[in-house]
């Protein structure tokens, strides 16, 4: 290896430093196990979409080492300047490689573009300017992808063809991003037309028996088929036996439901009922007796298939009718089923000439015929792209240059959230909260779960947010902050889910005094309630004795020659020993008391820090060690992997850059402030 590799160390872990054209020439040959991630997703990323996307060659929503150094060398390839990768977005002309074979046609496209954008003169392009691929590939105007927009044909029957195609087939989208159709689905489209048309084409004299209105005459016929089936099988099973004629006309029951409805027509208990009156003459009246919610379809039915000079119908006659249809019926079941059997017959007879075909098929090969000049213009668009963004990125892959050396923000930080006192940096966007915490649980940070709304915008999202300064203070679930996102657009953020763990060595100081002042908070309330209840219970226990020695003596009468009970003497002794115990006991706490305070007086003046200095390290020393152990084991990667990435070092967070990831509110340098509380 000829190239020197320089790494900087922070907080704790030593990365390679990537700020040179030599640095990204060579990384193909530094060893993959110093690099500080391979993968990362492409969703989620404080990086242009676009940039990700052209990296993400096999479109599988992960970038990886392989694409990356891929991207790496394309640029380099293309790039007469290659410093110009090192500075501010914005790609000058001079910077492109004119002598390399798609260089030329790169800053041929370049020089096109920016005249059409009326920029003939400018010296540089930038990502801004390829932005609206409506600018860089106009729809009405050829541009290589062999898709043809509507847009791109003057004459109206090309261009209603092309409507007719997207709405039957379905649509891709040109790189001017208007819908299109590319030959694949010109050809799918014609094929099916063909096949229709030549279905339709079957269709014979022998087949409609009705001639033109078969299939008004069918749908009629096909409307009342069932039912008109179902009253001839009644009448036979009438004629069968009359004792089954009652029972296959509607019943008095059945009526007496109906009388309490609100009736329709439509209604399907009214529809239920037999067709006419069943008796054991098969034949049918057309005109009168027919159940009124089907006297409509009756009604077309006669006048479509029988004629409105008949008034009847027989069963043998129905049975004719049925077989006149058989034909039609078997045609239509072989319709086949495709989209552009939708489109007008007399369409569909046009359009099988093959002259349009033809000429859109002409359309896609003229389109293609400046595939080159138009594929220049998508390599300019991800030249200039990777110029602003491609160090960006692997200064947040390979190394975490940027999180690390807190100048710029990472590309997985998501913004800031400022909650309870407190800005928090490392604010990382999830897709599954649940998934996401399993992993991330293993961090040792403290983590805050947040969902994010915005007034008036249906978007919503979820970030987690490092507590790495600072205290728990009031963090709780329904807990309520701002999100600030990179853009600066502010976000209702409240707390859904808390993973609990040390947060500062000082928190851990106080932790054995909030313990202990917690126990005896609850030992109070526990005793005051218990001591509550149980007088609330000793009272209720004495005014219902009381009451129930009241009503005794009323119910007894008092007898003036009994004597009275004596009342109980009160016993000395007994109160005497009661008292002896609890003044025994203060007196006892009152000499350790004095003991210790007279020890710690006999002290001399410097010794005195010194001894409560040790009783609090004794107290607080094993909780700031503990805390301390913890902490020097924040670690980002389960953070970063549960949303996909892949991790490839301990990227630690240890106590001193924890701190500053974590803003405290602090009053501002040189501000005035008044002791003076007249509420303290």
């Amino acid at each position: 290896m000829t190239h020197t590799w320089r790494f900087f160390r922070s907080s704790g872990f030593d990365q390679v430093m990537i700020d040179t054209v030599s640095d990204l020439e060579n990384l193909k040959d530094l060893d993959k196990k110093l690099w500080t991630a391979l993968a990362c997703p492409t969703k989620g990323l404080e990086l242009d979409a676009r940039t990700l996307t052209y990296i993400d060659t096999d479109g599988d929503g992960r970038i990886r080492e392989p694409e990356l150094l891929a991207a790496i060398d394309w640029t380099l390839a293309h790039l007469a300047d290659k410093e110009v990768l090192f500075q501010p977005a914005g790609l000058t002309l001079a910077a492109i490689d004119g002598q390399h074979p798609d260089g030329a046609k790169i800053l041929a496209a370049a020089q096109q573009l920016l005249q059409r954008l009326g920029k003939a003169n400018a010296d540089a392009i930038c990502s801004e300017d390829t932005q609206d691929l409506g600018k860089m590939f106009p729809a009405n105007q050829v541009n290589g992808d062999g898709l043809i927009p509507a847009a791109l044909t003057s004459e109206p029957a090309l261009a209603e063809t092309i409507n007719d195609i997207i709405v039957t087939l379905g649509s891709e989208t040109d790189r001017s991003g208007e819908p299109a159709v590319s030959a694949e689905k010109i050809k799918q489209f014609f094929a099916d037309i063909r096949v229709v048309n030549a279905w339709e084409a079957q269709m014979t004299d022998a087949i409609s028996p009705f001639g033109q209105h078969t299939a008004s005459a069918y749908d009629a016929f096909k409307a009342v088929a069932a039912k008109i089936d179902d009253y001839f099988v009644r009448t036979q099973l009438a004629a069968f036996d009359d004792k089954a004629t009652t029972a296959l006309n509607a019943s008095d029951t059945q009526f007496l439901a109906l009388a309490g409805q609100l009736l329709a027509l439509n209604n399907a208990d009214t529809q239920s009922l037999p067709l006419a009156k069943i008796t054991e003459h098969a034949v049918l009246k057309l005109k009168h007796g027919i159940n009124p919610a089907w006297q409509v379809a009756i009604s077309q039915f006669r006048e479509q298939v029988l004629g409105l000079d008949l008034d009847e119908l027989t069963a043998n006659h129905w049975v004719q009718i049925k077989a006149s249809f058989v034909a039609y019926q078997t045609w239509l079941a072989a319709k086949p089923s495709l989209a552009v059997a939708t489109l007008d017959t007399a369409k569909r007879q046009h359009l099988a000439n093959g002259l349009i075909e033809q000429s859109l098929l002409t359309l896609v090969e003229d389109d293609l015929q400046v595939a080159d000049a138009a594929n220049a213009l998508v390599e300019l668009d991800k030249l200039v792209r990777y110029q602003a963004n491609l160090v960006t990125l692997v200064n947040n892959f390979i190394s975490f240059s940027d999180f690390y050396s807190r100048k710029e923000k990472a590309i997985f930080q998501a913004g800031t959230l400022f909650i309870d006192g407190r800005a928090c940096d490392l604010t990382v966007r999830v897709n599954d909260m649940g998934k996401h915490a399993t992993m991330a649980g293993l961090s040792n940070t403290y983590l805050v779960y947040c969902d994010c709304t915005r007034k008036g915008s249906p978007e919503k999202m979820t970030i987690v947010a490092a507590v790495t300064a600072g205290e728990a203070g009031n963090l709780m679930v329904g807990r309520n902050g701002v999100f600030y996102d990179r853009l600066g657009n502010d976000w209702d953020a409240t707390v859904v889910k808390l993973i609990e763990n040390a947060i500062s060595v000082n928190e851990a100081f106080w932790t054995p005094y909030r313990r202990l002042g917690r126990m005896v908070s609850n030992q109070l309330q526990k005793m005051a309630s218990e001591q509550d209840k149980a007088i609330e219970t000793k009272t209720s226990e004495n005014i219902t004795a009381g009451i129930g020695k009241v009503q005794e003596a009323a119910k007894t009468p008092v007898d003036a020659t009994k004597p009275t009970s004596p009342p109980v003497p009160f016993d000395v002794a007994k109160f005497a020993g009661i008292f002896a115990a609890m003044g025994l006991a203060v007196g006892a706490i009152a000499t350790a008391i004095a003991s210790v305070v007279s020890g710690f007086m006999a002290l001399i003046w410097w010794q005195m820090p010194l001894a409560i200095s040790g009783l609090l390290l004794m107290i607080s020393g094993p909780s700031m060690i503990m805390a301390w152990f913890k902490l020097r084991q924040r670690n980002l990667s389960p953070i970063l992997d549960a949303n996909g990435w892949a991790v490839n070092s301990s990227a630690k967070v240890n106590i001193a850059f924890g701190e500053s990831l974590t803003m405290l509110a602090t009053l501002p340098k040189g501000a005035q402030r008044s002791l003076k509380d007249p509420f303290a």
